[in-house]
Protein backbone atom coordinates (compact mmCIF):
# COMPACT_ATOMS: atom_id res chain seq x y z
CA UNK A 1 0.00 0.00 0.00
CA UNK A 2 1.33 3.52 -1.03
CA UNK A 3 1.20 5.12 1.65
CA UNK A 4 2.40 2.53 3.89
CA UNK A 5 0.04 1.02 6.35
CA UNK A 6 1.63 2.50 9.42
CA UNK A 7 1.75 6.30 7.80
CA UNK A 8 -1.75 6.01 7.28
CA UNK A 9 -2.61 4.45 10.76
CA UNK A 10 -0.81 7.93 12.21
CA UNK A 11 -2.52 10.54 10.07
CA UNK A 12 -6.27 8.45 11.20
CA UNK A 13 -4.91 8.70 15.21
CA UNK A 14 -4.36 12.71 14.19
CA UNK A 15 -7.54 13.33 12.33
CA UNK A 16 -9.73 11.10 15.23
CA UNK A 17 -7.72 13.04 17.70
CA UNK A 18 -8.66 16.43 16.13
CA UNK A 19 -12.17 15.20 15.92
CA UNK A 20 -12.53 14.96 19.41
CA UNK A 21 -11.97 18.62 20.05
CA UNK A 22 -15.81 20.45 20.96
CA UNK A 23 -14.68 23.37 18.86
CA UNK A 24 -14.73 21.08 15.61
CA UNK A 25 -17.95 21.81 13.27
CA UNK A 26 -20.28 18.77 13.52
CA UNK A 27 -20.00 18.54 9.39
CA UNK A 28 -16.36 18.65 9.23
CA UNK A 29 -16.20 15.67 12.43
CA UNK A 30 -18.60 13.68 10.40
CA UNK A 31 -16.56 14.25 7.05
CA UNK A 32 -13.26 13.66 8.98
CA UNK A 33 -14.75 9.63 10.54
CA UNK A 34 -16.71 8.68 7.78
CA UNK A 35 -12.96 9.18 6.46
CA UNK A 36 -11.28 7.78 9.05
CA UNK A 37 -13.65 4.56 9.09
CA UNK A 38 -12.94 4.42 5.19
CA UNK A 39 -9.14 4.55 5.18
CA UNK A 40 -9.89 1.99 8.70
CA UNK A 41 -11.37 -0.54 6.28
CA UNK A 42 -8.96 -0.50 3.68
CA UNK A 43 -5.72 -0.32 5.74
CA UNK A 44 -6.98 -3.64 7.41
CA UNK A 45 -7.75 -5.09 3.99
CA UNK A 46 -4.09 -4.33 2.61
CA UNK A 47 -2.40 -5.08 5.82
CA UNK A 48 -4.37 -8.54 5.89
CA UNK A 49 -3.24 -9.30 2.46
CA UNK A 50 0.65 -7.82 2.24
CA UNK A 51 2.43 -10.40 4.02
CA UNK A 52 0.81 -12.90 1.10
CA UNK A 53 1.38 -10.68 -1.96
CA UNK A 54 4.97 -10.29 -0.98
CA UNK A 55 5.66 -13.68 -0.60
CA UNK A 56 3.80 -14.28 -4.23
CA UNK A 57 5.83 -11.55 -5.90
CA UNK A 58 9.12 -12.32 -3.61
CA UNK A 59 8.72 -15.45 -5.61
CA UNK A 60 8.02 -14.34 -9.14
CA UNK A 61 10.27 -12.42 -9.23
CA UNK A 62 13.04 -14.52 -8.42
CA UNK A 63 11.80 -17.17 -10.54
CA UNK A 64 12.05 -14.37 -13.50
CA UNK A 65 15.21 -13.39 -12.53
CA UNK A 66 17.29 -16.94 -12.05
CA UNK A 67 17.65 -14.95 -7.98
CA UNK A 68 18.47 -16.94 -5.24
CA UNK A 69 16.67 -16.26 -2.28
CA UNK A 70 13.73 -17.42 0.40
CA UNK A 71 11.16 -15.78 2.42
CA UNK A 72 11.84 -17.61 5.70
CA UNK A 73 11.55 -14.44 7.50
CA UNK A 74 7.87 -13.34 7.29
CA UNK A 75 8.17 -9.70 8.67
CA UNK A 76 6.48 -7.23 6.71
CA UNK A 77 9.89 -5.37 7.01
CA UNK A 78 11.79 -8.32 5.79
CA UNK A 79 9.51 -9.10 3.04
CA UNK A 80 9.34 -5.65 1.75
CA UNK A 81 13.67 -5.20 2.26
CA UNK A 82 13.68 -8.51 -0.38
CA UNK A 83 10.73 -7.18 -2.40
CA UNK A 84 12.73 -4.20 -2.96
CA UNK A 85 16.15 -5.99 -3.56
CA UNK A 86 14.37 -8.35 -6.44
CA UNK A 87 12.74 -4.86 -7.99
CA UNK A 88 16.21 -3.61 -8.12
CA UNK A 89 17.09 -6.34 -9.87
CA UNK A 90 14.62 -6.28 -12.19
CA UNK A 91 15.43 -2.88 -13.51
CA UNK A 92 18.67 -3.68 -13.96
CA UNK A 93 17.30 -6.83 -16.17
CA UNK A 94 14.78 -4.66 -17.57
CA UNK A 95 17.94 -2.10 -19.01
CA UNK A 96 19.74 -5.24 -20.13
CA UNK A 97 16.87 -6.94 -22.28
CA UNK A 98 16.11 -3.69 -23.98
CA UNK A 99 19.95 -2.94 -24.76
CA UNK A 100 19.93 -6.14 -26.14
CA UNK A 101 16.91 -5.75 -27.93
CA UNK A 102 15.96 -9.06 -26.45
CA UNK A 103 11.61 -8.41 -26.85
CA UNK A 104 11.04 -11.87 -25.35
CA UNK A 105 12.95 -10.44 -22.20
CA UNK A 106 11.03 -7.16 -22.37
CA UNK A 107 7.79 -9.16 -22.47
CA UNK A 108 8.26 -11.30 -20.01
CA UNK A 109 9.59 -8.51 -17.44
CA UNK A 110 6.38 -6.33 -18.37
CA UNK A 111 3.62 -9.62 -17.95
CA UNK A 112 5.30 -9.65 -14.42
CA UNK A 113 5.06 -5.65 -13.93
CA UNK A 114 0.89 -6.16 -15.03
CA UNK A 115 0.86 -9.51 -12.68
CA UNK A 116 2.35 -7.79 -9.49
CA UNK A 117 -0.63 -4.43 -10.18
CA UNK A 118 -3.51 -6.98 -10.19
CA UNK A 119 -1.82 -8.58 -6.95
CA UNK A 120 -1.61 -5.48 -5.32
CA UNK A 121 -5.53 -4.04 -6.47
CA UNK A 122 -7.40 -3.35 -3.54
CA UNK A 123 -11.60 -3.92 -3.21
CA UNK A 124 -12.18 -0.19 -4.31
CA UNK A 125 -9.93 -0.40 -7.23
CA UNK A 126 -11.60 0.83 -10.15
CA UNK A 127 -9.81 -0.65 -12.88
Amino acid sequence: MTPEVPAVLLQLAVIAGRSAMPDIPDAERASDLGLTAMLLTLAAEVWDGAAHKLVAENRALRALLGAAGDDDDLHLSALKTENDRLRALLITAQIAAEAAGDTKRQDAIWAELRASTERRKISVSLV
